[in-house]
């Protein structure tokens, strides 16, 4: 009897020691079960979507899921009703530490830092949406971090992981059309209220919302409507407007392309609204209706670079050899890179590349394939980092390369600010600078050239929400 009990033990054993999580076997060790055990926080809205795909891997566990918002939330909480469900991404650190591999973090913008680092700083792998954070500083201290902690990262930007791109790189390093100095990229964000004033009515609170905990580190305000859902996206306390939303997809693909790095300046004209008798209007709290921004990159394999950026209905150039019956992107964006020897041009998500005049296509011999293709369908880019995470391998998207990319979507954004600031003038009113250009010390992260500028490199924190 006593030798069939120690059987019945040790097949118990064996079957609990199948399931461990991997952070009890050490950092980087594939736990038998190739199972990625998970927090995530902003589960609803496009948090759901992010899910999804790291679900149809099979490889994942959700141990937790975090939102502010159970309206939100409710759809994820229900189809995962055995993870536990919380408000506050707190409870997760002090309760699921030990038990959480990596992190998934699609809270809005104004949040990612706050919530990634604590976790990214006790070695847990992260995933983050785009665009990676709210300002400069942030998204330099998140590579740090994620470098020095050597844990897997990856920004929510799938068009990273897709064909378009690897061909498109292909393409252009074995000089298709030649020396590009030139890409011109835009979205047909925003397609959420931009351009309007600070609302001054007070809203109910729904109940199912803890509104504190949604502001997190921006300055506490009173409810209204126009902030949620999605809204958030084109208040600068909160969101980076459609800059920051599409870029980090739309200009992944010149960035990685060309090895852009730091630009080296900015500069920006937007969409100024009036009201009343001809008077301007000051909406600075608000991103604009529309912007175009230049940015310019000195890169050593094609020198200098122009990236010229437009949204909110403003379109670059058609190019001269663009047929009628032609586009130069899917209906939500693109980018069009100017060679010496062509045009290439890459839809929203690049999904695909394809040379102008189109003539070219027809006897187009591409060159060989030397960047290996991500595989699965939509959630290809999810499948990629928990692939990463299990087998401690490369991502499309790890925050070396989409820090920096991030870094330069949001020196576009300094330049968007630069432009609508409004300089007090003694006895009342303001002074208009309009618009300026901005030189960037990319290493020093500064910009040299107007001072003021650089009050938006860095956040601002409510108090006990600070970032260090």
């Amino acid at each position: 009897m006593k030798r069939r009990k120690f059987i019945r033990n040790m097949a118990t054993a064996s079957t609990v020691f199948s399931i461990v999580p991997s952070y009890v076997l050490g950092k980087n060790h594939i736990p038998p079960s190739d199972t990625l055990y998970l927090g995530a926080f902003g589960v609803g809205g496009r948090g759901s979507g992010v899910i999804e795909g790291l679900d149809q891997t099979k490889k994942v566990k959700f141990v937790a899921l975090c939102d502010v918002d159970e309206r939100r939330a409710a759809k994820t909480f229900k189809k995962y009703s055995k993870a536990k469900h919380y408000k506050d991404y707190r409870k997760v650190y002090d309760l699921h530490l030990k038990e959480i591999d990596a992190i998934m973090v699609a809270t809005p913008d104004h949040t990612h830092a706050t919530i990634a680092l604590p976790f990214m700083r006790e070695k847990k792998h992260a995933y983050v949406e785009k665009p990676l954070t709210h300002n400069i500083s942030e998204a330099r201290l998140m590579t740090e971090v994620a470098k020095n902690s050597g844990i897997v990262t990856q920004m929510g930007n799938q068009g990273a992981s897709s064909d378009g791109s690897r061909q498109a790189k292909e393409w252009i390093e074995s000089g298709v059309i030649g020396k590009v100095k030139r890409v011109d990229c835009w979205t047909n964000r925003p397609v959420w209220p931009q351009g309007i004033p600070i609302p001054t009515q007070v809203d109910p609170i729904p109940k199912e919302l803890d509104w504190d905990l949604w502001l997190g580190p921006a300055a506490m305000r009173d409810y209204n409507n126009s902030y949620l859902p999605f809204k958030w996206r084109g208040w600068w306390d909160f969101g980076t407007g459609a800059l920051g939303d599409m870029g980090c997809h739309i200009m992944e693909t010149p960035f990685g392309v060309l090895n852009l790095g730091y630009p080296t300046e900015a500069e920006a004209s937007c969409t100024t609204n009036w009201v009343g008798d001809f008077v301007e209007a000051d909406y600075s709290a608000s991103c604009p209706s529309s912007s175009l921004v230049r940015l310019k990159f000195n890169t050593s394999e094609h020198g200098d670079i122009a990236l010229n950026w437009y949204d909110g209905g403003l379109m670059p150039d058609l190019p001269d050899s663009l047929k009628d019956n032609e586009t130069i992107g899917d209906g939500g964006g693109g980018s069009i890179f100017y060679g010496t020897d062509g045009i290439l041009i890459c839809d929203t998500y690049s999904r695909n590349a394809r040379l102008l005049p189109s003539e070219r296509m027809k006897d187009f011999e591409p060159p060989a394939q030397t960047y290996p293709r991500i595989q699965g369908d939509t959630s290809g880019h999810q499948r990629n980092w928990v692939e990463a995470c299990l087998n401690n391998s490369a991502t499309s998207s790890d925050f070396k390369r989409s820090g920096p990319l991030t870094e330069a979507v949001l020196m576009g954004n300094l330049a968007i600010k630069s432009f609508q600031y409004k300089e007090p003038k003694a006895g009342g009113g303001f002074i208009y600078p309009g618009r300026r250009k901005i030189l960037w010390d990319g290493q020093k992260m500064e910009v040299t050239n107007y001072d003021k500028a650089n009050k938006w490199v860095k956040g601002t924190y409510r108090k006990g929400w600070e970032i260090t």
